[in-house]
């Protein structure tokens, strides 16, 4: 059976990575949002190891590179998001605090307890949130934190078209509530949670895209995958602006019992 509508998830990873490559995030969020959840982690110190999992090329691992004590790994699956990582660093003058690895988040190398603080904005859905969580508690030291961005519901009840959209593309997407109780059934205690802006969407994530769209059309004219691919990405922005009072980012930051 074929569906009205296709998702991310249809597309070669290939073709999605070479577009996402073009932009500063590959997500929703922004610097003050980084920086706002960073706010609520105490134990950082020169030796303290931190992870970002899912870092693609680094948008955000930048900032927390920038603001706070440490060193970070950055792991991503995709070689050309950890190549653009590592160069981005260097320009930076940012290599000795920050590297960027190729990784699967389902398989990481991490020694048991080695890790002060782990960091993902919006990526730990590639796992699922209490996978996620669970999976990567091992990883952490008593006391360390877990900071993630995820898509999460707003209501309780929500108009057809925006569910169905959701429970194609990810469906454990939740609500805020159930997401804290998730949270701390994995072990952790929860410390903050907070919405991400509306312009985080707008301004930072699809706005950009404009320019990177057409440029991505030009350069594969007469592809039609490439053209569905972005006849997507333009759909999803307009769901966003008609359903935004429904769903976002949030983050979620717990302290590992």
């Amino acid at each position: 059976m074929s569906k009205e509508h296709t998702s991310i998830h249809d597309f070669d990873i290939n073709l999605i990575c070479e577009y996402f490559s073009n932009l500063e995030r590959q997500g929703p969020g922004s610097p003050e949002i980084t920086l706002r959840a960073l706010s609520f982690i105490d134990n950082l110190s020169e030796k303290s190891r931190i992870a970002d999992i899912g870092c693609g090329t680094g948008g955000q691992t930048r900032v927390l590179a920038q603001h706070s004590p440490g060193t970070i790994t950055g792991i991503d699956l995709f070689p050309h998001f950890i190549e653009l990582f590592n160069s981005k660093s260097r320009e930076l003058n940012l290599q000795d605090k920050l590297k960027g690895l190729v990784g699967s988040m389902d398989s990481l190398t991490f020694q048991n307890e080695e890790l002060d603080l782990i960091w993902s904005e919006g990526a730990i859905y590639n796992i699922g949130f209490e996978r996620g969580l669970n999976e990567w508690r091992t990883f952490l030291k008593t006391g360390g934190y877990v900071a993630v961005s995820e898509a999460s519901w707003f209501t309780e009840d929500r108009p057809a078209e925006i569910e169905e959209f959701w429970m194609d593309a990810y469906p454990e997407i939740d609500t805020i509530p159930n997401k804290l109780a998730q949270l701390q059934k994995a072990g952790y205690i929860p410390i903050a949670s907070f919405i991400l802006p509306e312009k985080c969407w707008t301004e930072h994530f699809y706005a950009p895209q404009v320019a990177a769209q057409e440029a991505f059309l030009k350069k594969h004219a007469g592809n039609a995958t490439a053209e569905g691919f972005i006849a997507n990405q333009r759909r999803e922005m307009q769901l966003y602006n008609t359903y935004k009072a429904y769903y976002g980012y949030a983050f979620y930051i717990g302290k590992k019992i």
